[in-house]
């Protein structure tokens, strides 16, 4: 089960960050120095794939001129001897084998999903949500792929997230959750289920390996919640499905408190330089 083929829906509105997402994509909203989509990739890259699927939509072409090779940029950086500031240029653009595809119609995850479905053909592949960063020792897509090649099966990311938020995602029904196991089985799923009547309070974070089962199995499928095409459906028709509970921290960049959350805990935790001593005197200054 050989994984080297990976997807990212990116078609989004974003209508949480309006009215900033109005002429930008919510993928290329920035934390630190650099876009949430770019984090995306790089998770990808990191669990070694270099075959990308971005899928977009009308108004995100920042997406593709962001991971395109950009000439005149380039040597102006080269003619002011920035040569550190280049070099990171130039990465993004030789990161991976990246295509994209155009989700006409906004009708939900699983169609923007289908939309993959000649590039991938009959391999199984990573799914990673554009709009949400997972920051831990090993690449959350790493993880997944290790358990999937193991049992020969689709595996989701699985997070458990307070009671009172369940209703906001894909819920796991599971009744063998083992902690010292790196997976466990799933019975179910249900979609945006009231909290008194989801299963458990784990939760689908926005990555998986699946199967190409998975794209029969979206075409058989009607429309769900909110009128839209519910990736989560189709899973549930899966022969089998493995869990793997989400070690690290996760930001939902779709919406300002996490993306804030995201900005000020990566830069105490992950930059060492004039970013985070401003945070830090913030908080400081604050806690006084």
């Amino acid at each position: 089960m050989g994984i080297t083929k990976a997807v990212i829906p990116a078609a989004g509105f974003g209508t949480r960050f309006l009215p900033v997402t109005k002429a930008q994509p919510k993928e290329m909203m920035p934390v630190l120095d650099k876009p949430t989509i770019q984090y995306v990739v790089e998770e990808a890259v990191e669990a070694g794939i270099d075959d990308i699927l971005i899928i977009t939509g009308r108004g995100k072409q920042a997406i593709e001129q962001h991971f395109d090779k950009s000439y005149e940029l380039e040597e102006e950086l080269k003619a002011d001897g920035k040569l550190d500031r280049l070099d990171r240029v130039q990465k993004i653009a030789d990161l991976a084998d990246i295509h994209y595809v155009r989700q006409k119609e906004r009708e939900g995850l699983g169609d923007a999903v289908l939309y993959a479905r000649k590039h991938v053909g009959d391999e199984p592949f990573a799914l990673l949500l554009g709009d949400t960063i997972i920051q831990n020792g090993t690449p959350c897509t790493e993880s997944l792929i290790d358990e999937a090649e193991a049992h020969d099966t689709s595996v989701l990311s699985l997070e458990r997230v307070p009671w009172e938020q369940v209703s906001s995602y894909g819920v796991a029904d599971t009744s063998d959750v083992d902690s010292t196991s790196g997976s466990f089985p799933v019975n179910d799923f249900v979609e945006k289920p009231p909290q008194e009547e989801a299963p458990s309070n784990l939760a689908i974070t926005g990555r998986y390996v699946l199967t190409s089962e998975i794209f029969e199995l979206l075409e058989a499928t009607e429309k769900g919640v909110g009128s839209e095409l519910q990736l989560t459906d189709a899973i549930r028709k899966l022969d089998a499905v493995r869990g793997v509970e989400l070690d690290g921290d996760r930001y939902d960049i779709g919406n300002i408190p996490s993306w804030l959350q995201a900005n000020i805990e990566m830069a105490l935790h992950h930059d060492d330089g004039e970013i985070n001593k401003a945070v830090e005197k913030l908080l400081r200054e604050q806690s006084l």
